[in-house]
């Protein structure tokens, strides 16, 4: 996936990883990407401390750069519903970038509520919650260095 989006971008990239679940999905995708890469980071809640997403995305922490003119990658940990990417792409391509792109780790389709576009997908999985390798429940188990399900 790494090598697709350097060969989509090769000179000027900008990633913008979405906090806390995608840090390390972030560390190993952009280490794998040759040519310098600028990053920020987001942070945005739809969960609380529960298993589903409460439906209601709040912004927690903006960039702290602006992506005027830039060519913009976000990188997400797992595409759920598509509620809480499409209130990012939104408010992202409302920041006049080059190009707005999404790369996910992990992509639910069979979730999603609304139609939202993602270019890099990892992995598509089945309708369960998982956490590991940044993923949590109940800001747990994001250390464990492998993806696992929660209760089965």
């Amino acid at each position: 996936m790494a090598l697709e989006i350097r060969d989509d971008f090769p000179d000027d990239l900008h990633v913008v990883a979405v906090l806390k679940g995608a840090f390390i999905f972030l560390s190993d995708l952009i280490r794998h990407m040759p040519g310098q890469v600028s990053l920020d980071f987001m942070a945005v809640s739809s969960y609380a401390k529960g298993t589903t997403t409460s439906g209601e995305v709040r912004l927690q922490k903006d960039l702290d750069t602006t992506l005027d003119g830039r060519n913009v990658v976000i990188v997400e940990d797992i595409v759920d519903t598509g509620l809480t990417l499409t209130y990012l792409q939104e408010i992202l391509r409302a920041r006049n970038p080059r190009t707005l792109r999404t790369a996910c780790l992990l992509s639910k389709p069979s979730r999603r509520k609304v139609n939202v576009k993602v270019e890099y997908i990892g992995f598509e999985i089945e309708d369960r919650f998982v956490v590991g390798y940044g993923l949590d429940y109940a800001e747990q188990y994001r250390n464990l260095p492998y993806i696992s399900v929660v209760g089965g």
